[in-house]
């Protein structure tokens, strides 16, 4: 690990209350315990104090983080705890900027401190509200750009045409170079009916894009049933979040669906930045009856294994799609559904954000996201950095990504639908041609051909 300065650098972070964690003789050798030993001598000072949350994210890190990077290094770790516990902090803003400082040394976007009023607005997005223009973002730390990871349909940032990978140059004419992940969303978000003007470079073009912030109400799932010209019925299931209101708005639609008869789906997760393990688990035990969903890798190597148990509501044809939009709970459950060949993916390549984040309250009300262990399809893949490549590429023509509105997805107007569900109406026939019908010639499906 790089040395850490105790001044202010690039920050990222979020949290949830865990014990301390001490070293014991048989985890390090004696040279290694020692400045351990040093540090827990400062412990009585730290009680009701700013140290007090610095040391409970120096033991989160210390006991739970996973380097992705390289750099991670628990000696140097270790010396810094000693460092930081022998200074004098004179209030919780100070202490916070010495966390964030801390944190920037491990060049991890997504271990991030939070706090309290930036762990209260997390915790209200999950839940399923919040307020602001309606886009994720995150911070490549190859470039150190922000840069969207997904707009949320139906906001002011999805209705203005932002794309995922644009990159935020600027925030209301504020430079966004090196400025924390954290600063951008408070400068981005604000009260409904306020404005904020964003910066946008897109493949090199540098735009200005006016906002109005509002007040975002995320409805997860919307449903219709689309008739072909041939009488099958699809059930198309649009999932924009993996929220806390997830996995319940999807057990609901596919039920009203399988009521409807419909012949097969189509679920698109184009641009569902993700969101709750537990939500993408639970949704994916919704198709699958059987096999593994994900499984988790932790820096010991440890695999924590999800399955199916055995629930699904449907055992009707599926095809799934994803774009450079889907990440993180989209690739769980995108990857379940095709390593387990329960149905096609169509669509590009997905974002490939396969970092799991544990989240950590403190004591003070703040708030930690902490990279504890990477996702790994049930085939083994690892989706972080690589994403996911559908069965069947298929892009949108730039004609379509500049016209294409809300009202359009899953309709005639969309290719990429179209093709999925062409797709879904081959394996529907083909299955159908498989079945001996006495007193019939097959002759419908006969003349498809």
């Amino acid at each position: 690990m790089r040395n850490i300065s105790l001044k202010r650098l690039v920050m990222l972070g979020i949290i949830l209350s865990f014990p301390f964690f001490c070293a014991s003789a048989s985890e390090s050798s004696f040279d290694k315990k020692q400045p351990l030993d040093i540090a827990n001598r400062y412990s009585f000072l730290i009680k009701d104090s700013p140290k007090e949350v610095i040391d409970q994210v120096w033991q989160i890190i210390f006991r739970d983080y996973m380097d992705s990077n390289g750099i991670y290094n628990p000696d140097e770790w270790i010396k810094l705890r000693v460092e930081l516990l022998s200074k004098s902090y004179s209030d919780s803003f100070d202490s916070y900027e010495t966390i964030r400082g801390m944190l920037s040394g491990l060049e991890d976007p997504y271990t991030r401190f939070l706090d309290p009023s930036e762990f209260k607005e997390m915790r209200i997005e999950t839940s399923g509200e919040l307020s602001g223009v309606g886009i994720q973002i995150s911070l490549d730390k190859i470039s150190n750009e922000l840069v969207v990871v997904s707009p949320i349909e139906g906001t002011p940032a999805a209705r203005a045409g932002l794309m995922p990978k644009d990159k935020i140059v600027s925030i209301d004419g504020l430079t966004t170079l090196d400025m924390p992940i954290e600063k951008a969303v408070k400068l981005i978000r604000g009260k409904p009916g306020t404005k904020v003007v964003l910066e946008i470079d897109r493949d090199g073009r540098k735009f200005q894009v006016k906002l109005m912030r509002d007040r975002i109400e995320i409805v997860t799932v919307n449903t219709r049933i689309n008739t072909t010209k041939d009488g099958f019925k699809i059930g198309y299931i649009r999932l924009k979040q993996f929220n806390a209101n997830a996995s319940k708005e999807m057990r609901m639609a596919i039920n009203r669906l399988q009521a409807s008869k419909v012949n097969g789906y189509v679920l698109d997760l184009r641009s569902n930045p993700g969101g709750l393990l537990e939500s993408s688990i639970a949704i994916a035990r919704q198709w699958l009856n059987k096999g593994t969903i994900v499984s988790t890798k932790t820096r010991n190597g440890i695999r924590d294994i999800r399955k199916a148990n055995g629930t699904a509501l449907t055992s009707l044809p599926v095809v799934v799609l994803v774009n450079e939009g889907s990440a993180s709970a989209s690739e769980i459950l995108s990857g379940a559904i095709q390593d387990n060949r329960r149905g096609k993916l169509v669509g590009q390549k997905t974002f490939g954000k396969g970092l799991v984040q544990s989240v950590r309250r403190l004591s003070d009300g703040s708030g930690l996201t902490v990279t504890i262990a990477k996702y790994l399809t049930p085939n083994g893949t690892d989706i972080h950095k690589n994403g996911i490549i559908p069965d069947h590429l298929v892009k949108m023509t730039n004609k379509e990504l500049v016209s294409l509105t809300v009202d359009d997805l899953g309709g005639l107007n969309d290719s990429q639908y179209q093709a999925a569900q062409s797709i879904l109406l081959r394996s529907l026939i083909n299955k159908d041609k498989t079945m001996f019908i006495p007193g019939t010639l097959n002759l419908k499906y006969a003349l498809a051909y």
